[in-house]
């Protein structure tokens, strides 16, 4: 496929090219990773300004993200890569491997620096995600210090920070310019733009900015920086769609597949049968998502798969408001756990209150049900990212859903959709078909045989 990139996406390439020190703070979904990727094959083989680069991830991003990426377009499929996870051995396999970029997750930093022997001879640094940087006292913030000042080149990639995310930036400029724009001591940056807000005595527990503090951050980082709300160089109003993919693993593509051939799988609460080609897909999406009705009426647990995905997600948002769709019930239980597991603030959209919370800012996560995502129902005012656990059939819900963001007095003006796609699954044909206008039972009958035939059942 080729790479065509937007307005906004050319602008992010050449501030890249052109500045040694950059901090990209773009909303998720606005393609920051090919945004980079093609800096990067601009610097290696126009330029010829960086020959060797180290991409720092978390750890599904970097064993899947940044490969798909290059596979994905034409134009990025000359850089040679080579993914430093898993044991120790595999790691120095990988990072002794003749390549152009190296990607290793960000758990691994003070291993690569201190421990593997291995040269520290890469040339530029690409962090992704930056607020992975954010705790100055933190094992691989201090091992990046250590040979940050060998690095030509670095780039930061994050989402636009939220007021209270403000603090963090502190360490994650340092590991950028080593201190020289917010200062080298927390002390001096919390001095000189915050004040103490919740204290006991000579305790504080959280802090608040000063009057006026953002703007003067924002002006001292403004020049390595791409917009902080990314959309002065968008042009505006602008719909983005992206899909974040995971992937099953072996004993999990067992299952579906069992289930897409035989209609029928055995597992430790039951078995699972599916009558119908409605009955079916209902079955391979549930699966998709991490769990399936049982006959008996149980839940059964497949892959948390997506859940880590919606964890990046919300990380990668650093403490913008998500809201995030979903279908059926066991969904919506397993994702309240793993908030609670997280100790986000969310609410389910369904009452006044919750609805007005979202709208005030007072809540990093809304779960919503696409069919009580009425027309009237107006969201946009509580934020700009919509992010799909479990993809639907219904034409008109998607777009009713996404219409609750996506409206007039949508001060960002620009809306995220973020699909979470479980590759290889009903998951990619449902989503192919909600981008065709069409008959919906059509559709639903079309990707079911796909389905089917693709796993030997005729």
């Amino acid at each position: 496929m080729k790479y065509n990139p937007h307005d906004y996406q050319i602008y992010a390439i050449n501030f890249i090219k052109e500045h040694p020190i950059a901090a990209i703070l773009l909303d998720m979904g606005m393609g920051k990773t090919s945004i980079v990727l093609a800096a990067l094959n601009e610097l290696m083989f126009d330029s010829f300004e960086v020959t060797k680069v180290l991409i720092i991830a978390p750890l599904r991003v970097a064993k899947h993200t940044w490969s798909a990426e290059i596979q994905k377009w034409d134009q990025l499929r000359g850089l040679r890569y080579s993914i430093a996870v898993g044991t120790a051995a595999e790691r120095m396999k990988a990072l002794q491997a003749d390549a152009d970029i190296y990607i290793i997750n960000r758990e691994n930093v003070p291993w690569l620096i201190e421990k593997s022997g291995l040269p520290f001879d890469y040339d530029m640094v690409v962090i992704d995600e930056l607020s992975s940087f954010k705790n100055w006292q933190a094992k691989r913030f201090k091992a990046l210090m250590q040979v940050r000042p060998r690095v030509k080149r670095i780039v930061g990639l994050t989402g636009t920070p939220s007021s209270n995310g403000l603090m963090d930036l502190f360490a994650e400029y340092k590991v950028l310019d080593k201190g020289e724009r917010l200062g080298r001591f927390i002390s001096q940056y919390r001095a000189e733009y915050f004040v103490p807000d919740q204290t006991n005595g000579p305790i504080v527990y959280s802090y608040r900015l000063r009057k006026g503090a953002d703007k003067r951050i924002y002006d001292r980082i403004s020049d390595i920086t791409i917009s902080m709300k990314g959309t002065d160089h968008l042009k505006m109003p602008e719909l983005i769609n992206s899909e974040y993919p995971v992937y099953l693993d072996a004993d999990e593509r067992e299952k579906y597949e069992a289930m897409a051939s035989d209609l029928v799988i055995n597992l430790p609460g039951g078995e699972v049968t599916a009558a119908n080609a409605a009955t079916l897909s209902g079955k391979l999406t549930q699966m998709a998502n991490g769990a399936v009705y049982s006959d008996a009426g149980g839940i059964e647990f497949i892959h948390d798969k997506k859940l880590d995905a919606l964890e990046d997600i919300i990380e990668a948002a650093n403490g913008k408001s998500i809201l995030v769709a979903y279908w059926f019930k066991h969904d919506l239980t397993r994702i309240v756990e793993r908030l609670d597991a997280l100790g986000v603030v969310y609410g389910k959209l369904d009452s006044d209150q919750s609805i007005e919370d979202w709208n005030a800012g007072r809540l990093e996560v809304g779960l919503i049900h696409p069919a009580s995502a009425g027309h009237g129902l107006n969201l946009q005012s509580g934020g700009n990212t919509l992010v799909w656990f479990g993809m639907i059939w219904s034409l008109e819900l998607y777009q009713q859903t996404i219409a609750r963001l996506w409206r007039q007095g949508q001060e960002s003006g620009t809306v995220v959709v973020q699909h979470i796609i479980t590759a290889d699954t009903i998951d990619e044909r449902i989503l192919k078909a909600l981008s065709h206008k069409g008959d919906t039972q059509s559709r639903l009958i079309d990707a079911v045989k796909a389905e089917v035939s693709a796993y030997g059942r005729k």
